[in-house]
């Protein structure tokens, strides 16, 4: 077993979004990511030597420190590509009783494939409340959507997908 992480490399983050998953929520933006989609709104987020490293305990304390939180999101960059940091992170959200969304330009399907290599994919992907999956595609860009950038993406419910063995949509709550 690989050791336990303690610093994030970090794009930045975001103490009070509305926008990334529902309710209110801490925003961790990581630094790197392989997928370099068209019209990313995060371009600057893409070398993985850029960026600013965050103690991962600093990070914590922004969640503890924040009663009015409902939940954490890790988006990017791509959250796959420092797995064990961000799912450092989603264990500690869910000790708080934080939901925990995480936004991939990796398929489901394509995560479950590497899961099987890594184990800190496997543990990401665990502690994974809801997915939102799949490159942003520019052709497909719509202001519309809910809590994702392009038609293409998925936002899977992580933890009934596993119960049922087949992909299972997020269905917002109604109000």
């Amino acid at each position: 077993m690989s050791k336990t992480p303690t610093e994030i490399r970090l794009y930045g983050l975001v103490s009070d979004s509305i926008v990334d998953g529902p309710g209110f929520r801490l925003s961790v933006f990581t630094q790197g990511c392989p997928h370099h989609c068209e019209g990313c709104h995060n371009p600057e987020s893409h070398d993985p030597e850029k960026g600013t490293m965050w103690k991962l305990e600093d990070i914590e304390a922004k969640l503890s420190g924040n009663p009015l939180l409902d939940g954490i999101t890790i988006s990017g960059g791509e959250p796959f590509a420092q797995p064990a940091a961000c799912a450092e992170l989603a264990r500690y959200a869910h000790q708080k009783g934080l939901n925990v969304w995480t936004y991939s330009g990796y398929l489901y399907e394509n995560l479950l494939a590497l899961a099987q290599k890594d184990e800190a994919i496997a543990a990401l992907l665990n502690e994974t409340d809801v997915l939102v999956d799949g490159p942003f595609v520019l052709a497909q860009r719509s202001l519309d959507l809910l809590y994702k950038g392009s038609k293409n993406q998925r936002l899977i419910d992580v933890k009934q997908t596993k119960v049922s063995n087949q992909i299972v949509l997020y269905s917002p709550p109604e109000w």
